[in-house]
């Protein structure tokens, strides 16, 4: 897909029903990531759990097709954003990127189980790589109330992963949100390159580069995954490998296709 999530063994998205969004704004985020609101064309607010997706209906030369993208937003605003990456070559981008305000696409959903449940752990760490931070980005105000109300002694990592400090999307308002919430802490980890002089919560290296510094607890934690699949299955087996039971390891692949 075009830097969206891959739904794995969901092939019922047109039994469904589907409705039709209006593209409200779009702007391009980072080089290569393109951030797009959208309203649903009979007003009425899409109703959804942070950190599910949806699927875009989109008219390609020969068919349609389906592309699938989690949810970049909190639940509760009338607008529905998602955050699209570039796939040289794509149809399925060409298109995409191509929408202006006033256009018009067909979607399914919500869809996915990839959400934030009623349970009480001591930490949450939201691993991801690239787009697939739009779900974490959705959470935060979930996660806001559960340091408020719901769960006062609860702790979150955000941990980002891209290749260099330009392909930073959302990088501010996670910094941000880290100053206001003492107990919510955002690392950015560039696999290539990283600035002469970097922020607190920037680090050179892939994700598991800040996995040390977490001391990560299988007893405590439960770790979400969100991104390429080479990074979850990598991480996986790591997290497996230190004690983690597979179901305090959740798992949402993205896929890149045309």
């Amino acid at each position: 897909m075009a830097g969206g999530f891959n739904p794995k063994g969901k092939t019922h998205f047109m039994a469904h029903p589907t409705r039709r969004l209006i593209v409200q704004w779009t702007k391009r985020i980072t080089p290569l990531i393109q951030h797009l609101g959208f309203l649903a064309e009979d007003k009425q607010p899409i109703p959804f759990k942070a950190g599910q997706f949806i699927t875009l209906n989109i008219e390609g030369p020969t068919k349609i097709l389906h592309r699938s993208y989690s949810i970049a937003n909190a639940p509760g605003d009338d607008t529905l954003e998602l955050a699209c990456a570039y796939v040289e070559g794509g149809v399925a981008t060409t298109l995409l990127f191509g929408l202006q305000p006033g256009d018009a696409v067909s979607a399914s959903g919500p869809f996915g189980l990839f959400t934030l449940k009623e349970e009480r752990p001591m930490r949450y760490v939201l691993i991801a790589t690239g787009t697939g931070v739009a779900p974490y980005r959705s959470m935060l105000k979930d996660i806001q109330d559960r340091f408020e109300n719901a769960h006062p002694e609860l702790n979150v990592a955000l941990v980002l992963g891209v290749r260099n400090p330009t392909e930073l999307l959302f990088g501010e308002e996670f910094a941000q949100f880290e100053k206001q919430q003492s107990r919510f802490k955002f690392y950015a980890c560039y696999s290539q390159v990283l600035l002469e002089n970097p922020g607190s919560f920037e680090r050179l290296g892939r994700v598991q580069v800040v996995f040390d510094e977490l001391a990560l607890n299988p007893e405590n934690d439960i770790v979400y995954l969100c991104g390429n699949p080479n990074m979850i299955d990598e991480n996986f087996a790591l997290l497996t490998e230190m004690g983690f039971d597979k179901k305090a390891v959740r798992r949402e692949k993205y896929a890149f296709s045309h």
